[in-house]
């Protein structure tokens, strides 16, 4: 079963947005899921369009360009994030690397061209490697979210679009190539963590193929009003491809035509962003809803009505699914002044229509620490834990493959060929690093992974992973 992969967009988690300022190492889709998670009186600066990215890096004037493009509202980023990833236990042993370089352009262009609250926004990014998840077999959570969907080509064209901002950042509406989970179930919090069970979204968002998720984008406009400073309500249409991550119809994200539009998703979620406390700690709350249109697989059912074990049939196809999502962050202890100076705990619950997708309901819960050790103010230490349930639906049709003595479909890696067929029913993975900042716009994170029920199966062996993810902001 294909396996789509949302991930890392280049950003530097150390951006600051207002006050809201993340450690070096996570960043998933940050401009976007950051202005989701800053309130309102957060945004408004000198100029109509929210503040421009300007992570810590290496070259933060960009060989002297920098503050001359700054000043006439130019932000280019450019970065390389790799992921190394060892199996230290089971049957199955063995290491893999992957990574992405990226390169990001934020154009204000009230300040470049005097167009009121208008911006635009692009990311090209080329990547390479595979999660050493697949040496054991696993296909529901890659140890390595970095990989995959990016064609296979130097430059890969992840999304661009234009972006305008009105009342003070009351009203936003943005249109163009845009991932889905660019703005919906997303959090700047989440690449803190280098399993795709987290990073760049919860992996059960992006189970379904009607949600566009990074390093892929399709046509759509999305719509966000704060009707309060501390809360929000955004919506959207995205247009759905057939075919958005296959490489014979969009290897390199450059084929803009709308002959494989297949179907539309329709987004609404809403959210609260408080703060608690004589400490002021930050809150984010949030639930959300999608429907499309789209066509989908049945998990059980073939076309004449019957089991699709029995009847040796193709599925049937089911007109539209269903998403719907909870999802928080709370401060529950400051260390420091800035907006992620303390401990964070986060979670949330995902849940899929059951009849078509494979990742039925991920449950999550994480924490963070930064700050805690005030000579290195930048560390942070993560754990993360994952749960996973897969399809009622599609257990059913594996089991009655085993018992008619046939092959079971659907599970599995093919890497290294070390997958063993059986049935699917949930696993759980549990992740833990320590977020070292080297030095001005480099992080190196040892990171530990232990997945239990691996793919979801009880016939492989639960299995360890030690390695490290390492973050360069170069300008």
């Amino acid at each position: 079963m294909a396996i789509r992969i949302p991930s890392l967009r280049l950003t530097a988690a150390t951006l600051s947005l207002g006050c809201l300022a993340m450690p070096a190492l996570a960043q998933t889709s940050l401009a976007p899921s950051t202005r989701v998670a800053t309130p309102l009186g957060q945004l408004n600066g000198a100029s109509s369009v929210p503040a421009l990215p300007q992570p810590e890096a290496l070259f933060p004037d960009l060989f002297g360009l920098g503050p001359t493009l700054r000043d006439h509202g130019i932000a280019v980023l450019l970065d390389n994030t790799n992921e190394f990833d060892g199996v230290i236990s089971g049957p199955q042993k063995g290491t893999t690397n992957s990574g992405q370089y990226a390169l990001e352009t934020d154009i204000d262009w009230e300040k470049l061209a005097g167009l009121r609250g208008f911006s635009t926004h692009t990311v090209v990014v080329g990547r390479y490697g595979i999660p050493a998840s697949r040496i054991f077999g696993d296909n529901l959570d890659p140890s390595q979210e970095i990989y995959g969907s990016g064609g296979n080509v130097v430059v890969h064209l992840v999304y661009a679009y234009g972006e305008e901002t009105v009342a003070r950042g009351r009203f936003d509406v943005a249109f163009g190539r845009i991932p889905f989970l660019n703005d919906f179930s997303s959090s700047p919090l989440y690449c803190n963590f280098q399993n795709n069970a987290f990073c760049g979204n919860p992996k059960a968002s992006s189970d379904n193929i009607a949600h566009s998720s990074y390093p892929d984008a399709g046509w759509a406009i999305r719509a966000r009003g704060r009707p309060t400073v501390d809360t929000y309500l955004q919506t959207g249409i995205f247009f759905d491809e057939a075919g958005i991550y296959t490489n014979a119809f969009q290897r390199t994200g450059f084929r803009f035509d709308s002959a494989q539009i297949d179907g539309e998703t329709f987004p609404v979620e809403a959210g609260w962003e408080p703060s608690f406390g004589a400490d002021k700690m930050p809150g984010h709350y949030k639930l959300g809803f999608a429907f499309d249109n789209t066509n989908h697989a049945d998990d059980y059912f073939a076309v004449n009505g019957s089991a699709i074990a029995q009847s040796g049939l193709g599925a049937r196809q089911l007109h539209g699914s269903t998403a719907e999502w909870a999802e928080f962050d709370q401060m529950v202890m400051r260390n420091g002044a800035g907006a992620t100076d303390g401990v964070i705990v986060f979670g949330g619950y995902y849940h899929n229509d059951p009849a078509s997708a494979t990742r039925a309901d991920q449950y999550e819960i994480a924490a963070l620490d930064r700050d805690f050790w005030h000579a290195r103010p930048f560390d942070t230490i993560g754990v993360a834990f994952s749960y996973i349930g897969v399809s009622s639906a599609l257990t059913r049709t594996e089991e009655l493959q085993q018992e008619l003595g046939l092959p079971i479909t659907g599970t599995g890696s093919t890497f290294y060929d070390a997958s063993t067929p059986g049935i699917q029913s949930h696993t759980m993975n549990i992740e833990a690093n320590y977020q070292i900042h080297v030095m001005r716009g480099v992080t190196f994170a040892p990171d530990f992974q232990y997945f239990i029920r691996p793919n979801a199966q009880s016939n492989l062996h639960d299995a360890a992973l030690l390695g490290f993810k390492s973050h360069i902001e170069l300008f």
